[in-house]
Protein backbone atom coordinates (compact mmCIF):
# COMPACT_ATOMS: atom_id res chain seq x y z
CA UNK A 1 0.00 0.00 0.00
CA UNK A 2 1.50 3.37 -1.12
CA UNK A 3 2.08 5.97 2.01
CA UNK A 4 1.32 9.63 1.72
CA UNK A 5 3.00 12.03 3.78
CA UNK A 6 1.10 15.29 4.73
CA UNK A 7 2.31 18.21 6.99
CA UNK A 8 -0.34 20.43 8.30
CA UNK A 9 -2.95 17.48 7.79
CA UNK A 10 -4.83 18.15 10.80
CA UNK A 11 -8.01 20.21 9.71
CA UNK A 12 -8.34 22.74 6.65
CA UNK A 13 -7.08 22.35 3.43
CA UNK A 14 -4.35 19.48 4.44
CA UNK A 15 -7.61 17.79 5.94
CA UNK A 16 -9.44 17.43 3.17
CA UNK A 17 -6.13 15.97 1.03
CA UNK A 18 -5.51 13.17 3.90
CA UNK A 19 -9.26 11.96 3.66
CA UNK A 20 -8.82 12.14 -0.52
CA UNK A 21 -6.18 9.91 -0.19
CA UNK A 22 -7.03 7.92 1.97
CA UNK A 23 -10.29 7.20 0.25
CA UNK A 24 -8.37 6.21 -2.41
CA UNK A 25 -6.39 3.40 -0.94
CA UNK A 26 -2.88 5.57 0.43
CA UNK A 27 -1.97 5.08 4.15
CA UNK A 28 -2.05 8.67 5.14
CA UNK A 29 0.76 10.14 7.98
CA UNK A 30 -1.62 13.06 9.58
CA UNK A 31 1.39 15.50 10.69
CA UNK A 32 0.19 18.26 12.95
CA UNK A 33 1.64 21.00 15.49
CA UNK A 34 -1.18 21.77 18.10
CA UNK A 35 -4.02 20.77 17.05
CA UNK A 36 -3.57 17.05 18.31
CA UNK A 37 -7.28 16.13 19.05
CA UNK A 38 -8.39 17.09 15.38
CA UNK A 39 -5.68 15.14 14.12
CA UNK A 40 -6.56 12.12 16.37
CA UNK A 41 -10.26 12.96 15.07
CA UNK A 42 -9.37 12.44 11.61
CA UNK A 43 -6.94 9.59 11.75
CA UNK A 44 -10.19 7.69 13.31
CA UNK A 45 -12.46 8.86 11.05
CA UNK A 46 -10.30 7.37 8.31
CA UNK A 47 -9.88 4.10 10.12
CA UNK A 48 -13.61 3.79 10.67
CA UNK A 49 -14.24 3.80 6.72
CA UNK A 50 -11.56 1.57 6.39
CA UNK A 51 -8.66 3.35 5.68
CA UNK A 52 -4.77 3.42 7.18
CA UNK A 53 -3.60 6.40 9.09
CA UNK A 54 -1.06 7.30 12.11
CA UNK A 55 -0.65 11.08 13.35
CA UNK A 56 2.56 12.24 14.50
CA UNK A 57 3.36 15.91 15.74
CA UNK A 58 5.99 18.00 13.98
CA UNK A 59 6.77 21.30 14.05
CA UNK A 60 8.15 21.89 10.15
CA UNK A 61 10.82 24.63 11.53
CA UNK A 62 12.30 22.07 14.18
CA UNK A 63 15.12 19.55 12.30
CA UNK A 64 14.77 17.33 15.38
CA UNK A 65 11.16 17.00 15.24
CA UNK A 66 11.03 16.64 11.27
CA UNK A 67 14.05 13.37 11.32
CA UNK A 68 11.57 12.36 14.48
CA UNK A 69 8.21 12.08 12.04
CA UNK A 70 9.96 10.90 9.43
CA UNK A 71 11.29 8.01 11.34
CA UNK A 72 7.59 6.98 13.52
CA UNK A 73 6.77 6.91 9.81
CA UNK A 74 9.02 4.47 8.18
CA UNK A 75 8.53 2.58 11.74
CA UNK A 76 4.79 2.41 10.99
CA UNK A 77 4.82 2.38 7.10
CA UNK A 78 7.90 0.95 5.80
CA UNK A 79 8.07 3.91 3.33
CA UNK A 80 7.22 7.02 1.70
CA UNK A 81 5.84 6.91 -1.82
CA UNK A 82 4.17 10.86 -1.45
CA UNK A 83 5.58 13.97 0.26
CA UNK A 84 2.65 16.40 0.11
CA UNK A 85 4.41 19.89 1.94
CA UNK A 86 1.03 21.67 3.03
CA UNK A 87 2.06 23.21 6.34
CA UNK A 88 1.75 26.66 6.64
CA UNK A 89 -0.05 29.88 8.31
CA UNK A 90 -0.94 33.56 6.88
CA UNK A 91 -0.92 36.75 8.14
CA UNK A 92 -2.52 40.03 6.33
CA UNK A 93 -1.10 43.39 6.93
CA UNK A 94 0.92 46.39 5.57
CA UNK A 95 4.81 45.37 5.32
CA UNK A 96 5.71 48.73 7.32
CA UNK A 97 2.92 47.35 10.05
CA UNK A 98 4.39 43.50 9.83
CA UNK A 99 5.84 42.90 13.23
CA UNK A 100 9.93 41.43 12.31
CA UNK A 101 8.60 38.10 14.26
CA UNK A 102 5.64 37.58 12.41
CA UNK A 103 7.82 37.73 9.27
CA UNK A 104 10.22 35.41 11.06
CA UNK A 105 7.31 32.73 11.39
CA UNK A 106 5.60 32.91 8.22
CA UNK A 107 9.05 32.39 5.74
CA UNK A 108 10.15 29.73 8.52
CA UNK A 109 6.78 27.80 8.60
CA UNK A 110 5.75 28.28 5.11
CA UNK A 111 9.07 28.12 3.03
CA UNK A 112 11.69 27.34 5.07
CA UNK A 113 9.54 24.07 6.39
CA UNK A 114 8.81 22.98 3.37
CA UNK A 115 12.82 22.87 2.47
CA UNK A 116 13.39 21.25 5.66
CA UNK A 117 11.06 18.21 5.36
CA UNK A 118 11.87 18.00 1.64
CA UNK A 119 15.67 17.69 2.50
CA UNK A 120 15.16 14.97 5.21
CA UNK A 121 12.34 13.06 3.58
CA UNK A 122 14.47 13.04 0.18
CA UNK A 123 16.93 10.01 1.29
CA UNK A 124 13.78 7.43 2.41
CA UNK A 125 11.73 8.55 -1.59
CA UNK A 126 15.12 7.38 -2.80
CA UNK A 127 15.24 4.56 -1.08
CA UNK A 128 12.06 3.70 -2.24
CA UNK A 129 13.32 4.24 -5.83
CA UNK A 130 11.49 7.25 -6.48
CA UNK A 131 8.26 9.23 -5.34
CA UNK A 132 6.01 12.09 -5.66
CA UNK A 133 6.76 16.01 -3.97
CA UNK A 134 3.33 17.91 -3.75
CA UNK A 135 4.01 21.44 -2.40
CA UNK A 136 1.12 23.54 -1.72
CA UNK A 137 1.44 27.18 -3.10
CA UNK A 138 -1.11 29.85 -3.87
CA UNK A 139 -2.07 31.73 -6.87
CA UNK A 140 -0.16 34.93 -4.61
CA UNK A 141 2.84 33.16 -4.56
CA UNK A 142 3.10 34.12 -8.60
CA UNK A 143 0.81 37.15 -8.67
CA UNK A 144 1.17 38.85 -4.99
CA UNK A 145 -1.50 39.90 -2.87
CA UNK A 146 -1.44 43.29 -1.10
CA UNK A 147 -1.34 43.03 2.49
CA UNK A 148 -0.22 39.39 2.35
CA UNK A 149 3.85 40.35 1.39
CA UNK A 150 5.40 38.28 3.48
CA UNK A 151 3.50 35.23 2.63
CA UNK A 152 3.26 36.02 -1.11
CA UNK A 153 7.17 35.65 -0.87
CA UNK A 154 7.05 32.62 1.08
CA UNK A 155 4.70 30.86 -1.54
CA UNK A 156 7.02 32.08 -4.39
CA UNK A 157 9.66 30.82 -2.84
CA UNK A 158 7.98 27.55 -2.76
CA UNK A 159 7.30 27.60 -6.47
CA UNK A 160 10.95 28.29 -7.68
CA UNK A 161 12.05 25.93 -4.47
CA UNK A 162 9.75 22.86 -6.34
CA UNK A 163 11.15 23.63 -10.00
CA UNK A 164 14.51 23.51 -8.36
CA UNK A 165 13.65 20.01 -6.99
CA UNK A 166 12.06 18.86 -10.20
CA UNK A 167 14.77 19.22 -12.20
CA UNK A 168 17.63 17.78 -9.55
CA UNK A 169 15.96 14.72 -8.88
CA UNK A 170 14.15 13.83 -12.34
CA UNK A 171 16.42 11.14 -13.13
CA UNK A 172 16.29 9.19 -9.84
CA UNK A 173 12.63 9.09 -10.57
CA UNK A 174 10.93 11.92 -8.71
CA UNK A 175 8.59 14.27 -9.97
CA UNK A 176 8.01 17.69 -7.99
CA UNK A 177 5.00 20.07 -8.45
CA UNK A 178 3.32 22.81 -7.23
CA UNK A 179 -0.42 23.10 -6.55
CA UNK A 180 -1.33 26.74 -6.30
CA UNK A 181 -5.27 27.24 -5.08
CA UNK A 182 -6.98 30.38 -5.26
CA UNK A 183 -9.56 31.23 -2.31
CA UNK A 184 -10.83 27.98 -0.22
CA UNK A 185 -13.55 27.87 1.61
CA UNK A 186 -11.82 27.15 5.02
CA UNK A 187 -12.03 28.35 8.95
CA UNK A 188 -9.22 31.12 7.31
CA UNK A 189 -12.32 33.35 6.49
CA UNK A 190 -14.19 32.80 8.83
CA UNK A 191 -13.49 36.23 10.19
CA UNK A 192 -14.59 38.22 7.11
CA UNK A 193 -17.70 39.75 7.14
CA UNK A 194 -21.32 38.31 5.55
CA UNK A 195 -20.62 41.25 3.23
CA UNK A 196 -16.46 40.60 3.03
CA UNK A 197 -17.51 37.23 1.34
CA UNK A 198 -20.22 38.19 -0.94
CA UNK A 199 -18.04 40.38 -2.63
CA UNK A 200 -15.31 37.95 -2.86
CA UNK A 201 -17.19 35.25 -3.89
CA UNK A 202 -18.42 37.92 -6.77
CA UNK A 203 -15.05 38.52 -8.06
CA UNK A 204 -14.38 34.66 -9.02
CA UNK A 205 -15.47 33.52 -12.24
CA UNK A 206 -17.47 30.36 -10.94
CA UNK A 207 -19.22 32.02 -8.74
CA UNK A 208 -17.70 30.15 -5.54
CA UNK A 209 -15.06 29.35 -3.27
CA UNK A 210 -12.78 26.36 -3.67
CA UNK A 211 -13.04 22.89 -1.96
CA UNK A 212 -10.22 20.96 -0.15
CA UNK A 213 -11.39 18.12 -1.81
CA UNK A 214 -10.82 19.85 -4.88
CA UNK A 215 -7.07 20.34 -4.10
CA UNK A 216 -7.14 16.71 -3.18
CA UNK A 217 -8.58 15.26 -6.03
CA UNK A 218 -5.86 17.64 -8.17
CA UNK A 219 -2.86 16.20 -5.54
CA UNK A 220 -4.03 12.81 -5.95
CA UNK A 221 -4.07 12.83 -9.91
CA UNK A 222 -0.59 14.03 -9.42
CA UNK A 223 0.89 11.74 -7.09
CA UNK A 224 -0.87 8.50 -8.95
CA UNK A 225 0.49 7.13 -12.39
CA UNK A 226 -1.57 10.29 -14.26
CA UNK A 227 1.40 12.41 -13.06
CA UNK A 228 4.42 10.29 -13.75
CA UNK A 229 5.66 12.30 -16.65
CA UNK A 230 4.66 16.17 -14.66
CA UNK A 231 7.27 17.87 -12.66
CA UNK A 232 7.53 21.40 -12.10
CA UNK A 233 4.80 22.44 -12.63
CA UNK A 234 2.69 25.32 -10.71
CA UNK A 235 -1.07 24.19 -11.47
CA UNK A 236 -3.59 26.43 -10.68
CA UNK A 237 -7.18 25.67 -9.26
CA UNK A 238 -8.65 29.10 -9.05
CA UNK A 239 -11.86 29.00 -10.60
CA UNK A 240 -10.85 31.43 -12.97
CA UNK A 241 -9.89 34.26 -10.53
CA UNK A 242 -7.27 35.41 -12.31
CA UNK A 243 -7.86 35.24 -15.69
Amino acid sequence: MKVALITGSSRGIGKDIAKVFAKNGYSVVICYNKSKEDAQKLCEEIIKFGGRAIISKVDVTNIEDIKDMLKYCIYCFGHIDVLINNAGIAHKALLIDEDMNEIDSIIDTNLKGTINVTKFALPYILKNGGGKIINISSIWGSEGASCESVYSASKAGIIGFTRSIAKEYAYNNITANCICPGVVDTDMNKNLSEKELEELVESIPQKRMLKGEEIGELALFLANKTGDYITGQSIVIDGGLLL
